[in-house]
């Protein structure tokens, strides 16, 4: 019995240093995602196309606010960042909140968070990142979603049907 107890001491002795590092390691890996999340914010500020390109995958997506906006890293997003970027402005979103969840074998890695643009209010972002090799974590989908209200959801919510329906007719109007 007197060895049974000691086996399970040195057991939970031996467990937690492993507990300890493996939370270390998970802290470390939401400070990697942070930066790079922030950094894609703080590039967009500052108009650097390189590096806010340089934080999605070869095949990374962004999903704008509208309908259409679904943007390919290559061609789409790159060309519409240059003309936006060309001047050193780009665009703000300052994160105020942010939520990072990891896969089991933490390669994968999926966040929301709000933003908050002094011209255009509040936004959600969600997306996933994924694990380099080396180590470096890169976005591989990204998308804003503008924030509605719930007291002005049914105005919202018209204003938007009524924006789609006149895309509809004017595409096609462009079509006959």
């Amino acid at each position: 019995m007197k060895k049974l107890a000691l086996f399970g001491l040195l057991l939970i002795f031996f467990s937690f240093p492993v507990h300890g590092d493996d939370q270390k390691q998970l802290l470390e890996t939401h400070k990697k995602i942070n930066a790079l999340l922030d950094g894609f914010h703080q590039a967009a500020a500052e108009g650097d196309k390189g590096r806010y390109l340089g934080s999605f995958t070869k095949e990374g997506v962004f999903m704008g606010t509208d309908e259409w906006e679904r943007w390919p890293l290559k061609p789409d997003f790159s060309r519409y960042v240059g003309k936006h970027f060309k001047d050193g402005k780009g665009w703000s979103y300052q994160p105020v909140e942010r939520h990072v969840n990891f896969s089991e074998d933490r390669s994968v890695a999926w966040f929301d968070e709000v933003t908050v643009s002094e011209k255009w209010g509040r936004f959600r972002g969600t997306g996933v990142v994924l694990k380099q090799k080396g180590g470096e974590w890169k976005i591989a989908h990204y998308a804003l979603s503008f924030l509605v209200p719930n007291e002005v959801w049914e105005k919202t919510s018209d204003l938007a049907k009524k924006a789609m329906e006149k895309a509809r007719e004017k595409t096609l109007g462009k079509e006959e």
